[in-house]
């Protein structure tokens, strides 16, 4: 990548989201804070799920994976926005911004792809209940899963290739807290037009396929759900698939903000303000809405306490 460089740019000064040290502070306490609930409880979710053999299910499986995926996710561009405050140096070599820009594309596209499996979970366990054990095997799973992190590995991968080919004639400020694709296309002074093409059309494979799978997913599961005659069989499932649409609404809402919007309307306080609710935000409220709510999990995650309190002692 270094050598891929068409310009004298050798790093890019990541300004952050404040120029006031009070603010910066402040930020920094709550981004520190953020990060390590995020960890945590994503963490308690996979050790939770590893440890009771009544979780070892298709549903589950999902939401352990994305649990890992959000931990790698928030890992990708909080702890160098910690080190760059500790350090008062806001630098990151031109080499590092790409590799960095690389993973978050990744991350974010492997979450989109998981969000959308477990909609088809929920569908075909509300829709087809007789069918699920035979329709959702171990191996659909499993390949589920890895076609999420192959098919964003690529979408990531042609991103970060094409970055290369850009000119960045002396204007190396950041107007963000990580390097993103947005701000960088926006530095750029040469042609960014096969960069914007593929981001409407490659990149749009990982954001709007699977918002589109979601959205017929739980049409055909409101509409099933519509026919139970029980009230309180109606309640339970809306209430579950409100957890999931509430976090689905929040991830997919500000990633079409940013990056399907005209650039023209793009600011940098609002590029900025919608990266940090699909990037701290959404990955440390997974934990509380897929898990918390959940008396299985509850459960689960009594148990794995209990034990390891016991181990401690």
């Amino acid at each position: 990548m270094e050598g891929a460089n068409l310009s004298g740019v050798s790093e890019f000064l990541l300004l952050g989201l404040s120029q006031d040290p009070r603010q910066q502070q402040l930020l920094f306490s709550a981004f520190l804070s953020m990060y390590l609930l995020t960890g945590l409880g994503n963490l308690l979710i996979i050790l939770a799920i590893a440890a009771d053999p009544r979780l070892h299910t298709p549903m589950y499986f999902f939401l352990a994976n994305l649990a890992f995926v959000d931990v790698c996710f928030t890992s990708t561009t909080i702890p160098k926005m910690l080190a760059n405050h500790v350090s008062g140096h806001k630098g990151i070599s031109y080499s590092g911004c790409l590799t960095q820009m690389f993973f978050f594309i990744w991350f974010a596209g492997i979450d989109s792809f998981l969000l959308t499996a477990m909609a088809y979970d929920r569908f075909v366990a509300i829709c087809h209940p007789l069918h699920y054990t035979t329709s959702i095997t171990p191996r659909l799973c499993g390949f589920l899963v890895t076609a999420s992190w192959a098919s964003a590995f690529a979408n990531a991968l042609t991103h970060t290739v094409l970055l290369t080919r850009l000119s960045f004639c002396g204007h190396n400020q950041v107007p963000h807290f990580f390097c993103d694709l947005s701000p960088l296309l926006k530095l750029a002074c040469s042609d960014t037009s096969l960069n914007d093409i593929m981001v409407y059309t490659v990149g749009a494979l990982p954001i709007i396929t699977p918002f589109v799978g979601i959205l017929t997913s739980y049409t055909r599961i409101f509409t099933a759900v519509l026919r139970i005659p029980s009230t309180g069989g109606k309640w339970k499932a809306f209430s579950t698939c409100g957890s999931h649409l509430s976090v689905v609404s929040l991830f997919y809402g500000t990633l079409i903000g940013v990056y399907f919007s005209p650039t023209s309307s793009h600011t940098a306080q609002k590029d900025t303000a919608a990266a940090v609710m699909y990037t701290v935000v959404t990955p440390m409220m997974n934990p509380f809405i897929y898990t918390l709510r959940n008396k299985d999990m509850k459960g689960a995650l009594m148990t794995f306490v209990r034990r390891t309190a016991v181990l401690v002692r």
